[in-house]
């Protein structure tokens, strides 16, 4: 995602070695806080986003479930007063539900981790940009200091370095995880699309021998 390339960005920046080279230490500080917020308040909309889409997934899956169900017992009822054309119409819209109702099934699996990937990610970039005040502030301090000593204290920002490869590391991990739920996304897609091929060759099949089954679970009429 081009949002969570910017965040990576950003985490990457040496904050500490910028705000030591700059000619304006506290106007670079306040531009990489400023810059953080805005890519923080960015991630939270589309965690939103992804939160809506999912809620939105498990309404649309419930419905195709439903509906499935509904055919099912329509079914039932057609063998019962023995009309069994139409008992294999709603065996065939039955099963074309459950058909829609396993690929929502997908899609909200696929959905449900792309909004957890979403929601860590966020949550690091908050405490990034928490730790990035601290460290700016302390930094700004210190550059003040330099300035009318001559000199820098170098020793209290190797702690800061550290804290910010630790979280580079994290974000890292993240982006690379989503590359492989979107690479595993697009195989399941490609599989589905095989197995929708063979599917059709045993469907009318499929629908004889359900047929059969809610003959033999129907009482006998006399």
């Amino acid at each position: 995602m081009a949002l969570l390339e910017r965040v990576g960005t950003l985490l990457r920046a040496n904050i500490n070695d910028l705000i030591e080279k700059a000619e304006d230490p506290e106007k670079l500080a306040r531009q990489l806080v400023l810059d953080m917020e805005n890519q923080l308040l960015q991630l939270k909309t589309q965690v939103a986003i992804a939160i809506a889409d999912q809620h939105l997934l498990q309404k649309k899956l419930k419905e195709h479930e439903d509906t499935m169900n509904q055919w099912n017992r329509k079914a039932e009822l057609a063998v019962l007063k023995q009309h069994d054309d139409l008992a294999r119409a709603a065996i065939e819209r039955s099963l074309s539900q459950q058909q829609l109702a396993q690929g929502f099934a997908q899609q909200l699996e696929d959905q449900t981790s792309e909004t957890e990937t979403l929601r860590n990610a966020f949550d690091r970039l908050q405490h990034k940009l928490q730790e990035t005040r601290g460290t700016c502030e302390m930094l700004i301090a210190q550059h003040r200091r330099a300035r009318t000593m001559g000199k820098a204290n170098a020793a209290r920002t190797v702690a800061a370095n550290q804290q910010g490869s630790d979280a580079l590391n994290r974000l890292r991990s993240v982006i690379q995880h989503k590359e492989a739920t979107n690479t595993a996304s697009h195989m399941i897609l490609e599989s589905e699309s095989f197995e929708d091929r063979l599917g059709n060759l045993e469907r009318e099949d499929q629908i004889e021998r359900l047929l059969d089954d809610l003959k033999r679970r129907q009482p006998r009429l006399t």
